[in-house]
């Protein structure tokens, strides 16, 4: 929740308690990604910036396709209207997310060859580009922790600039994560997105 809901739940507990109670009840027959599909909708149909990429957020981390989100707004367009679609469509694109973007929509999920493993320290950070994503990686010996560069929390790209030894803070925010763990320690409370990955031929790959 935002700063401000948190006041009011904390100043108005009486008064707000039931209006949450009412949105959980309310959608409590409907599953984890249509409800926040819905709520993506609600915040296009308001143009609230903040909420859309919150929800959007959300979304996408609970299984909802880049292409179930595209169709859900097309389908609210008697709702909606060319106007707003646009609106949310302009915001997806300044978020410039991978999954979003056209040649990525269809694509099935597959390894990337990310670079030789000789190449990244240990105990130290590497930041790669891989096929238009952007990953941190942690190596400690064997051991090896691929992580997207985006913010869990509105999907911000965290550039390179922003480590400073093993912490990473993400500029838009401030959410802090330790790159050793993928853990946030500051602000927020979601890790890093990890990715699946392996080693061949001596050729670090990850998953997504």
């Amino acid at each position: 929740m935002s700063d401000a809901l948190n006041y009011l739940v904390a100043a108005r507990p009486e008064a707000i308690g039931p209006y949450f109670k009412f949105l959980k009840e309310a959608g409590k027959h409907l599953d984890t990604r249509t409800r926040d599909l819905i709520s993506v909708i609600t915040k296009v149909d308001a143009q609230t910036e903040g909420g859309f990429r919150q929800y959007l957020t959300r979304a996408l981390r609970n299984g909802a396709s880049a292409n179930e989100v595209i169709d859900a707004l097309l389908m609210a367009f008697p709702t909606l209207g060319l106007a707003k679609i646009v609106w949310a469509t302009d915001i997806l694109l300044d978020m410039d997310i991978p999954e979003f973007r056209p040649e990525n929509l269809f694509a099935e999920s597959s390894w990337h060859a990310v670079g030789p493993v000789d190449s990244l320290v240990s105990g130290e950070i590497s930041y790669r580009d891989c096929d238009g994503r952007n990953l941190y990686i942690y190596r400690d010996g064997d051991t090896l922790r691929v992580y997207d560069s985006r913010c869990p929390h509105q999907v911000t790209n965290i550039p390179h600039l922003a480590l400073e030894g093993t912490q990473l803070t993400c500029p838009k925010h401030h959410w802090k994560f330790d790159v050793t763990t993928g853990a946030c320690t500051a602000v927020g409370n979601r890790p890093l997105k990890h990715f699946e990955h392996k080693v061949e031929n001596g050729v670090l790959h990850a998953y997504w």
